[in-house]
């Protein structure tokens, strides 16, 4: 089993912020593939399914962003997996908007979510970095983030979204490589 966590806030005012792309990932991942219906269990919100011969465990945490590896490690320990079955989807200021890579460890540059399951699990965890691009200045980080998507992104948006969903087998293989560049070639049609 592996257990995909979307990293985001609860609540509506929250949907269509920056931050909560890791949601929106697991949510057209689970709509895409079939997943079964929303579970309250690990402190958020699970849904079962399969991606091929794999089986996922999609979980949202509800503990807000800053206490995300709480949910995120009570899952694992439940199923008595290690850090390596963990796949973590979130936002990234570093990469240009809209560009999707996946990497394996390494730090949270400043994340608190990142921060937060590196702090249950240690950083050995893979990581879908999901580009928001950065505003220019830190003072304006927090500010961007917990912004909404403006309207003229909602195209690149659910394209993006959507080559996710699409490429995720690779992903459930274990073929990084193999999802990042499918992805890029979907979204550079």
């Amino acid at each position: 089993m592996q257990i995909w966590a979307g990293l985001g806030n609860p609540g509506p005012q929250y949907a269509m912020h920056r931050h909560n792309v890791g949601f929106m990932a697991l949510d057209l991942i689970a709509d895409m593939h079939g997943f079964g219906p929303v579970k309250k269990q690990f402190q958020g919100w699970t849904q079962e399914g399969r991606i091929g011969s794999h089986k996922v465990l999609l979980l949202k945490p509800a503990t807000f962003m800053n206490e995300s590896g709480r949910a995120i490690g009570e899952a694992l320990r439940f199923y008595k997996l290690g850090p390596d079955a963990l796949t973590v989807f979130h936002d990234e200021l570093d990469l240009a908007p809209f560009k999707v890579k996946v990497k394996r460890g390494g730090g949270t540059a400043g994340h608190n979510g990142l921060r937060s399951t590196d702090q249950h699990l240690g950083p050995e965890f893979r990581r879908v970095r999901i580009g928001i691009g950065h505003p220019g200045h830190k003072d304006r980080v927090t500010g961007y983030v917990l912004g909404n998507y403006a309207k003229a992104e909602m195209d690149p948006l659910s394209d993006m979204l959507g080559a996710i969903g699409a490429e995720a087998p690779w992903l459930a293989e274990g073929d990084d490589v193999r999802f990042m560049n499918d992805v890029a070639m979907r979204l550079a049609q």
